[in-house]
């Protein structure tokens, strides 16, 4: 149990309001100072009044909020933060200001004192640098709303002390958050870890194999994201996406896995900011998404013959499909009307010429998703109208959703998996985080269903590599290289959760 102490929050915006509230409920005394004019006041107040209302609806009892409540107050001025053991500021991104405030600090507070900043886009090690004590300096990044986003990113900068950052995890973990541990590295951890949904669907859209509504389907209703990448690009605004993209890939010395969309700064700076402005990738009505409409659903033909490539992955829910519909099963691709492949990493022009079979008949369903969830349907380059309507038809007959998309390797899942798969791996690489606090950080933080590495395992390790060099040999382009962490476990038939033998 973390030993109680007097914790100094400097900065009275959202962020800070709702570090004030976790560290007050967590029972240690809590002063807030913001150099604003009443500023302070309004976010106790604001404190006060979220407590009332949990009050109020049975969450928290009364004796619990007068006791939370004694342990908030306002700080006046700097000066009366001296005797706090950790203040933790949330001001504005701005090096100059945090350096300033951190040196005003130091004068302040004891020598054991430590200064956490909760930066989301400054090196920590450049706010360090401006300190006399700079190993008592880290980040301590939470994520909006605080009391509810159960994970924190106790950042480790060049200097910083190991027992600075064993205080911070043990008040963080005592206040009820998984602290996790990362190096003060672009993004952290979870910005980090997050780049491959946004990079590769932006891809997708920017080759027009699929439209952003397309991607957002494919990802919430297939993989099981909460949201797609566009839904979430509107939430968060693509002002604020957008710099933050520029800002991460030139921090990583233009890494091309990180190489922001072309397709961001016209909208940008059309004023496209998402569901602040009204319009974003979609359109907003009173606040509420105006999705486009579904392709309608082709009658299915009847009599037709299909072919059903006896190695996809669905290929008897596929035979029964067509069974069920009245279609005929043939076992010669010849004689088939429509023939159905399942690549992995290909697209559907390559995999038929592979095959053998005629392309103008042929299409491809991504077997990654789950059967009876969304499907993906991908054309080749040449698949004729009448064989595209009978594949969406068909697929549709059991009323699951289908999308229909141009030829690409990788399909939309597959290439956004991968990706986000690579970077989780070369994350583990280059030790940035532990393979337990990284997959923790995005399940916590990104709401993903699964941690990235624990999902590729459930993909398979050589599946996800296999995607990767289709992809590289495809377009040449090394954003789709290989991790050396993945392409050495395939090789090894590890699973990628498996950390490296010396740690």
């Amino acid at each position: 149990m973390a030993e109680k102490i007097t914790i100094g929050v400097v900065g009275a915006g959202t962020m800070g309001r709702g570090i004030v509230q976790l560290f007050a409920q967590a029972g240690h005394a809590v002063r807030c100072f913001d150099a604003q004019a009443g500023a302070a006041e309004a976010a106790v107040q604001h404190v006060v009044g979220m407590l009332q209302r949990n009050v109020e609806k049975g969450r928290l009892a009364a004796d619990a909020f007068n006791r939370i409540r004694s342990n908030i107050s306002v700080a006046p001025d700097l000066p009366a933060l001296a005797g706090c053991g950790v203040v933790i500021e949330a001001i504005v991104e701005d090096l100059g200001v945090k350096r300033e405030l951190f040196r005003s600090l130091e004068a302040i507070l004891s020598e054991e004192a430590v200064l956490a900043t909760n930066t989301s886009s400054l090196t920590v090690s450049e706010i360090a640098a401006g300190c006399a004590r700079p190993g008592r300096v880290a980040g301590l990044h939470f994520f909006n709303p605080v009391p509810l986003m159960k994970v924190a990113e106790v950042i480790a900068a060049v200097r910083t002390e190991p027992a600075t950052v064993r205080l911070l995890q043990t008040l963080t973990e005592g206040a009820g958050h998984r602290a996790v541990v990362t190096a003060d590295q672009p993004g952290f951890l979870v910005n980090h870890a997050g780049r491959g949904l946004y990079t590769e669907g932006l891809r997708v859209v920017e080759e027009q194999v699929a439209t952003p509504a397309d991607v957002d389907d494919v990802l919430r209703e297939g993989m099981g994201f909460r949201m797609g990448p566009f839904e979430l690009l509107d939430l968060t605004g693509l002002d604020v996406s957008s710099r933050v993209m520029a800002s991460i890939y030139e921090q990583f010395q233009q890494e091309p896995r990180f190489r922001p969309s072309a397709l961001v700064p016209p909208r940008v700076a059309a004023g496209l900011f998402g569901r602040k402005s009204g319009e974003g990738w979609y359109r907003y009505d009173a606040g509420q998404q105006q999705r486009p409409a579904a392709r309608p659903v082709p009658a299915l033909p009847a009599g037709l013959r299909v072919w059903v490539d006896p190695q996809a992955e669905h290929a008897e829910g596929l035979k029964a499909l067509a069974t069920g519909g009245g279609l005929v099963l043939v076992p010669q691709d010849a004689d088939a009307d429509l023939c159905i492949v399942q690549p992995w990493g290909m697209d559907a022009t390559t995999t038929a010429l592979q095959l053998g079979l005629d392309p103008a008949r042929t299409v491809a369903m991504d077997p990654l998703t789950p059967f009876g969830l969304r499907r993906t349907l991908m054309l080749t380059s040449v698949t004729a109208v009448a064989v595209r309507d009978a594949a969406h038809g068909l697929l549709a007959s059991d009323g699951v959703a289908v999308t229909v998309i141009n030829d690409s390797g990788g399909f939309i899942a597959q290439r956004v998996m991968a990706t986000i798969v690579n970077i989780a791996a070369n994350i583990a690489q280059r030790g940035i985080a532990s393979v337990a606090d990284l997959e923790d950080a995005v399940k916590l933080g990104l709401g993903y269903p699964h941690g990235p590495l624990a999902w590729g395992d459930l993909i398979g390790p050589a599946r996800i590599l296999a995607i990767l060099r289709a992809q590289q040999d495809a377009t040449g382009d090394p954003r789709y290289r290989p991790s050396p962490w993945l392409v050495r476990r395939v090789a090894l038939g590890q699973a990628l959760v498996v950390p490296e033998a010396v740690r």
